[in-house]
């Protein structure tokens, strides 16, 4: 805990744990998440990336631990807080059968936000829908939909923003928009949990957490992360990569072999171990290796090499 102010910080929990089935899913989470902030977590499929999000702001229960949201403790106060939070979940879960306009309308007055047609209306405008108000939601692309969805989440004027792999089937360009939409949002004083597996988002994010079956491995900013793996990493190019991914792969000091685009990356933690198994390679013909700053995917990939699937 970095001892901020009580009004800084959105969400403050100590040692969640919660068990489905006999598996324990999350264990012992502790974590600070500022007011304002996007914070993304990222993870394996079945990690619980999405039980972890659902306590952290009290819409589950967790077995043990304790914390607050928004000023409201996540065990008594569940239903104070669920009426400031706003939830978009990776399905588009608007009527299909309604117009932009009708779905807005419908949200506000469910919401009992003053003046349901104004508010609409301005949504409309904000999130660039304007001359699309009557079309029904169901024949929009994905990207508009995720506007729209985006736009009825922050209708009721929320102060906690969940995101569940809200961009998923997305082209690149609406990602974008929608990102830049996060970010003002964020700039007015919402703040954002969001679970995504696309890299470039996890570096637009303030601050990212890494889970992995249900265990808290790496947490703050991107650099952070990144420092705090110390990873040393190579860029090999050259001929026949595929044969010196293979191997290297499992030799002592190489925790991570993976090609980007017409190279490869190789990295470990053990900087001596990987530099004395990689010698033999440093001097042949039509390889030439660089020592280069490990990426966010980098790091990603190795925590995940060594994550134990507690499924298993």
């Amino acid at each position: 805990m970095n001892g901020a102010p009580s009004n800084a910080i959105a969400i403050d929990v100590k040692g969640l744990t919660k068990t489905f089935g006999g598996r324990e899913v999350v264990h012992d989470l502790s974590m600070q998440v500022k007011r304002g902030s996007i914070y993304g977590f990222l993870g394996p499929n079945g990690s619980g990336k999405t039980t972890t999000i659902r306590m952290l702001c009290g819409l589950l229960t967790p077995d043990s631990g304790e914390g607050t949201c928004l000023g409201y403790d996540i065990r008594r106060d569940a239903e104070k807080i669920k009426l400031k939070v706003g939830y978009m979940t990776q399905r588009f879960s608007l009527y299909q059968d309604l117009s932009v306009r009708e779905n807005l309308e419908f949200v506000a007055r469910l919401y009992g936000v003053p003046n349901a047609r104004t508010a609409a209306r301005d949504m409309i405008k904000r999130l660039g829908l304007s001359g699309r108000e009557e079309q029904l939601a169901g024949e929009l692309s994905g990207g508009w939909k995720q506007r729209l969805a985006l736009g009825a989440c922050t209708l009721p004027n929320p102060e906690l923003l969940l995101l569940d792999e809200p961009t998923a089937g997305v082209d690149p360009k609406a990602r974008r928009d929608f990102w830049n939409e996060i970010h003002a949002l964020a700039a007015d004083g919402l703040t954002v949990l969001v679970s995504t597996h696309y890299m470039d988002e996890a570096e637009r994010c303030h601050e990212i957490a890494y889970i992995a079956y249900g265990h808290l491995l790496a947490h703050g900013t991107v650099e952070q992360v990144i420092a705090h793996s110390a990873l040393t990493t190579f860029t090999v190019t050259g001929d026949d990569l595929q044969h010196l991914g293979e191997k290297l792969q499992g030799q002592p000091g190489v925790d991570m072999v993976a090609p980007f685009g017409t190279s490869l990356h190789v990295s470990g933690r053990d900087k001596a171990a990987l530099e004395a198994t990689i010698a033999p390679w440093r001097d042949r013909d039509g390889l030439k290796w660089q020592v280069s700053a490990p990426s966010l995917e980098d790091v990603f990939i190795e925590l995940m090499n060594r994550s134990k699937d507690n499924f298993q």
